[in-house]
């Protein structure tokens, strides 16, 4: 009994040791801290532009952010700079003039001193000097979709109807500098292989570098397509020849030509020669040409991989 006791007085004893330690310890770093906060330091540090009071007919671009100032200040205060974002105020209305076409901000390092920061911090340098802001009047312009894709449909299937992007133009507006470079917006390439049912993706518009003095009605579109399976068909189609001379009868052979294409089996039976055209042009020919080539001027819409079997037409000029 009396050696548990013994024990516990100097596990207690002990405890109390470590104690008074932890707390002398987290006394000399506090001390340590606040002897350290107390000093004072010379720092580069970017303070990031807040643009205030800009006129509204104008729309000011990103070109100038960040203003980059060294400062001299103790701890205390550098703690302020490192848990929030620093920043300039810049007030269009009384800190900046226009020149050549863009604004100006030229304000001396003791006007600023003065204006943005308090008597304990002193400013030593700020790089650049002098922030230049190129500014716009607002523009509205329709932009079309263009679609880049890369489509591998499996074996004997196909799009029955034109892949198209919903919606297939958008609205931009921003600086007119920026805006009417613009003729245009090209889609992410969109791939997709093995395909077999109807098409309706969504896709990303590639936007361009300066986008954040931009607004874009949509940033992606939907890319859409009747997807079927396909068959191949074959016709004969007569051919028909134009500009023939008048005082001369022209003989030409075979009178028609075996058209092949591909379409789909909901459409196959639909297909019929009248919705095909096949033409030879006499004025083509040369003075020793013996032959006419076959030209398909007409087919039917969603048929596809159209081949002409023969690629000459013989002739002889009768006088």
């Amino acid at each position: 009994m009396i050696k548990k006791l013994k024990s516990k007085i100097l596990t207690s004893i002990r405890n109390k040791r470590i104690n008074v330690f932890v707390l002398f310890l987290l006394s000399a770093f506090i001390i340590l801290i606040f002897t350290k906060l107390s000093k004072q330091y010379t720092n580069t540090i970017a303070f990031e532009i807040e643009k205030q009071n800009v006129p509204q007919k104008y729309v000011i671009l990103n070109d100038s952010t960040q203003l980059h100032i060294t400062l001299k200040t103790h701890g205390f205060k550098w703690l302020r700079y490192y848990f929030t974002t620093p920043k300039i105020k810049i007030d269009f209305t009384k800190d900046i003039y226009e020149e050549d076409h863009v604004f100006v901000y030229n304000k001396s390092k003791s006007y600023l001193n003065n204006t943005q920061f308090d008597k304990e911090v002193e400013l030593l340098s700020l790089s650049p000097e002098k922030l230049i802001f190129r500014y716009g009047i607002n523009q509205v312009k329709k932009l079309p979709v263009k679609l880049h894709t890369n489509i591998d449909f499996s074996h004997g299937y196909n799009n029955s109807t034109p892949i198209i992007t919903e919606p297939d133009s958008i609205v931009v507006v921003g600086p007119n500098i920026l805006v009417s470079e613009l003729d245009g917006l090209e889609t992410e390439e969109l791939v997709l292989n093995d395909v077999r049912v109807d098409l309706n993706e969504k896709v990303k518009l590639k936007l361009p570098k300066n986008k954040a003095d931009l607004k874009f009605s949509v940033e992606e579109v939907s890319v859409k397509a009747k997807v079927e399976r396909f068959t191949e068909g074959t016709l004969k189609i007569p051919v028909t020849l134009i500009n023939a001379p008048k005082k001369a009868e022209i003989k030409y052979f075979p009178k028609q030509v075996s058209v092949s294409y591909y379409v789909s089996l909901s459409e196959f039976n639909t297909i019929t020669s009248k919705d095909f055209k096949v033409i030879c042009d006499y004025n083509k020919t040369n003075k020793n040409q013996s032959f006419l080539i076959p030209e398909l001027v007409k087919a039917p819409v969603g048929v596809k991989n159209i081949k002409i079997g023969q690629k000459r037409i013989e002739f002889i000029v009768i006088k």
